[in-house]
């Protein structure tokens, strides 16, 4: 969540915020895009796209870091009436969004936040104009709570995952319905965090769009030097091989792509980059085994001190400048310093 705002925050100087035409968004990242599609209109842009008002952006996403979300909504989640999930719903509800739905989003740009249903196996979009599984079908303008929607695209197994989103059979549109548009399908979906199905949230933006920049805050998995073989656990380590290697080629058919010069042009960077691979002689002092510290945070909702915030929006900052003066034209000129130039990384 972090990393991604130091990212929008060099993305807002450069002035590129308002040229995007949609911001699709997994995980903690949905937690960032959620607080600046709510922020949208307040952001007052300026002719040349410099959002004077981005500091009420940066003032939600370190209220929320610093305020412990998930312990609680575990503890009363397992204990008490309803879902883990629909409490931290609930919180971001109560922290960030209000009682806005998908309807109180922005026309443009898009905004669409990736979950994956468990139930089907796919990508379940949240946006304004639908919200949608291809195996089930199109729900056209839904007022769903962008709280609910944020949720279930950060729905982090196993702890905040899943959450149980309520349908109407009604509701979805007779055009495109899907060969699962039956019970129990329309009438409950069972979703769990978008970076399950798709670690990049690539999948809307991917064959429609001509320029993509790719923000990845994704963990990745470690060495393990005596698996376990205890049946439970050797099956987590088989799944974790799995999703290793599901991320890695995403990320690779990504770089492929721009390195042949065809759609989409673009760029990306990560929260595990080495910034000395852009080779830029004059990149932000960013060494890697202090960047690779902050990588090695756990995810979670939990309370993180102000320093280590601070740290991390440096690092977003500091890899997304790298990426876009390396690999985009006109490159924009280098910042004077990194946003919180007391902590650097």
């Amino acid at each position: 969540m972090l990393f991604h705002l130091g990212a929008l925050w060099r993305l807002n100087e450069a002035r590129l915020l308002p040229s995007f035409d949609l911001v699709s968004s997994v995980s903690g990242g949905s937690i960032t895009a959620g607080v600046l599609a709510n922020r949208w209109s307040e952001l007052s842009f300026d002719a040349a796209g410099f959002a004077r008002r981005f500091d009420i952006v940066v003032d939600d996403l370190h209220a929320v870091a610093g305020t412990t979300i998930d312990a609680r909504a575990i503890v009363t989640g397992v204990l008490g009436p309803g879902s883990v999930g629909d409490k931290v719903a609930d919180a971001y509800g109560r922290r960030l969004f209000g009682v806005r739905t998908l309807q109180d989003l922005p026309d443009h740009p898009r905004f669409v936040f990736c979950a994956t249903s468990l139930q089907t196996g796919s990508l379940w979009r949240f946006s304004k104009p639908y919200m949608a599984d291809y195996r089930i079908g199109v729900v056209p303008q839904p007022r769903v709570p962008l709280s609910i929607a944020v949720a279930a695209s950060s729905a982090f197994p196993p702890f905040l995952s899943p959450v149980q989103l309520a349908l109407e059979a009604s509701a979805f549109q007779a055009e495109g319905r899907g060969p699962l548009y039956c019970e129990p399908y329309v009438s409950k979906a069972v979703l769990s965090d978008g970076g399950v199905y798709d670690n990049l949230g690539l999948e809307p933006a991917w064959g429609r769009s001509t320029t993509i920049f790719v923000s990845d805050g994704g963990g990745q998995m470690a060495p393990q030097k005596r698996p376990r073989r205890f049946w439970p656990l050797h099956t987590l380590r088989v799944l974790g091989v799995v999703d290793n290697q599901v991320r890695a080629l995403r990320k690779r058919a990504l770089i492929d792509a721009y390195e042949a010069a065809t759609p989409p042009d673009g760029t990306y960077w990560g929260i595990r980059t080495n910034i000395a691979d852009y080779e830029l002689g004059d990149a932000m002092p960013c060494p890697f085994e202090r960047t690779m510290e902050l990588a090695r945070i756990p995810t979670r909702l939990g309370r993180m001190r102000r320093e280590r915030q601070r740290r991390l929006v440096n690092w977003g900052y500091a890899v997304c400048d790298a990426a876009l003066r390396r690999w985009t034209t006109p490159a924009p000129d280098k910042p004077s310093g990194f946003p919180y130039p007391e902590e650097k990384v």
